[in-house]
């Protein structure tokens, strides 16, 4: 199967999450067009079970197929822990998740070999990052902690606000304890906390973006692949975004976020896939 490199990227999470990758996307690859589709009908998926994320995942995947996407990036921790190894089976276009990049740059800076990961609880519940990382290096120490108060916070956009502070300094205690010098930030949510968790953790740990190590994962997949943009079909639209709920509210956050005005957002019965 011949695919057209020209055809855009499909981006997918279980909600707004995502989109910190999205823009990573758009900043460091900006001759690539994307299908963005936030499951924000079925958000969060951290206290799923592994069956249920695989399903909306296939589900999602063949949304994105009928989209004609050539190649496939999990946004979603919780979706590249449980589905990614399944689904890369099915497929004949690339796909790749967003934490083998963040473990590879973490297992590279790491000076102590202690490393932290944060993230939801099925992502930290699935130990993923810590058998990954110390595949990479036996002598890794990985602490993991999941902190789900996050994504509410974020989601409301209280990104600097006292009472993430609080509650960054309360999560990351343990984490302070354990004197990790390198901290994954393990789900989508996270990096738009950055400057928090950074405050927090202070100077000593370098925090890994995942959803920037993806994106030039991504770039690195599609040189290798050949399937570069050419960048010659310019759409109006180059950018598609696609929900299964609450359209207007993921038109605002991502508005609130992206470099990018948001026009589109169509809300789709993603159960009929």
């Amino acid at each position: 199967m011949k695919i057209d490199r020209d055809a855009p990227v499909g981006v997918f999470d279980s909600g707004v999450g995502g989109l910190t990758v999205a823009r990573e996307i758009m900043r460091n690859l900006p001759s690539e067009k994307i299908v963005y589709f936030g499951d924000t009908a079925r958000v969060p998926y951290g206290n799923k079970s592994k069956e249920t994320i695989l399903r909306y995942s296939r589900q999602i995947i063949r949304f994105l197929r009928e989209q004609e996407v050539k190649a496939i990036v999990v946004a979603c921790n919780t979706a590249s822990a449980f589905a990614l190894d399944e689904v890369r089976h099915e497929l004949d276009i690339p796909i790749l998740g967003v934490i083998e990049p963040g473990a590879e740059v973490a297992a590279r800076i790491t000076k102590n070999k202690r490393v932290g990961v944060i993230g939801t609880e099925g992502t930290i519940g699935s130990g993923i990052h810590e058998k990954y990382l110390k595949k990479l290096d036996q002598e890794i120490t990985v602490i993991g902690k999941s902190c789900p108060l996050f994504v509410s916070l974020v989601e409301e956009g209280w990104l600097h606000d006292p009472v993430t502070v609080e509650v960054a300094s309360r999560y990351l205690k343990e984490l302070q304890e354990q004197e990790i010098d390198t901290l994954i930030l393990g789900c989508t949510h996270y990096p738009l906390l950055r400057s928090t968790i950074g405050q927090v953790m202070g100077e000593k740990v370098q925090l890994v973006n995942p959803a920037y190590e993806t994106a030039l994962e991504l770039g690195r997949l599609l040189k290798e692949k050949d399937l570069v943009s050419t960048g010659k079909e310019q759409e109006e639209f180059p950018y598609r975004f696609y929900v299964s709920d609450l359209a207007e509210k993921f038109k605002s956050f991502a508005n609130s976020i992206l470099p990018y005005d948001v026009e589109m957002t169509q809300k789709i019965d993603i159960e009929k896939y």
